[in-house]
């Protein structure tokens, strides 16, 4: 199984579980989706703490909820979006967007131990390149492996703007790697 194979069957399976009082369900799900969560976090608010914050947040909603959850086949998108709703409810609160630390980057992404040194490379240089809103993007497609169409959703933003924004993130670093690559010859 690689980053991208979550199995959302299983992940089903743990919220059912969920639902009718088993903790070790959440114990279970945690395991397979925190990573996706506090990254997703992370790339709205910018802050590790506020992120872990936002996490643990996530997953006492997810538990409350998982008796009213009703299947549809992508359980991580309803947490996602659950983590989605919580980050911009503390934005609205704190009235405040915090820069990140590529420092506090970093160490998130060593966390990662499904991502190679290359992944986190990349990552981290459209952490730097980016807007929010393509860094977004391009963290659910290439690092939580979610469809465009899904990411649409999930951001409710429509999916013409979704392929641009991703297709443009791309050239931006192509291009800066280029560049960076003629400096270095």
């Amino acid at each position: 199984m690689t980053k991208h194979d979550i199995d959302q069957k299983q992940l089903d399976i743990y919220i059912h579980e969920m639902g009718l009082g088993n903790k070790h369900a959440l114990e279970s799900l945690y395991y397979e989706t925190s990573h996706a969560v506090y990254g997703f976090a992370l790339s709205i608010l910018k802050n590790c703490n506020d992120a872990e914050d936002v996490l643990q947040d996530c997953y006492i909603k997810v538990y409350a909820s998982a008796r009213a959850y009703r299947s549809s086949g992508k359980p991580l998108a309803w947490i996602l979006t659950i983590t989605k709703n919580i980050c911009f409810t503390k934005i609205q609160k704190e009235n405040r967007l915090v820069s990140i630390d590529k420092e506090d980057w970093e160490i998130n992404l060593g966390r990662c131990e499904s991502m190679t040194h290359i992944d986190k490379l990349m990552l981290s240089l459209c952490l730097e390149k980016l807007s929010d809103e393509e860094r977004e993007i391009v963290f659910l497609h290439s690092v939580a492996g979610f469809k465009h169409r899904e990411i649409s959703k999930l951001l409710s933003i429509p999916l013409s703007t979704v392929l641009s924004k991703y297709n443009r993130s791309l050239k931006k670093l192509k291009i800066y790697l280029s560049e960076g690559e003629s400096r270095h010859e």
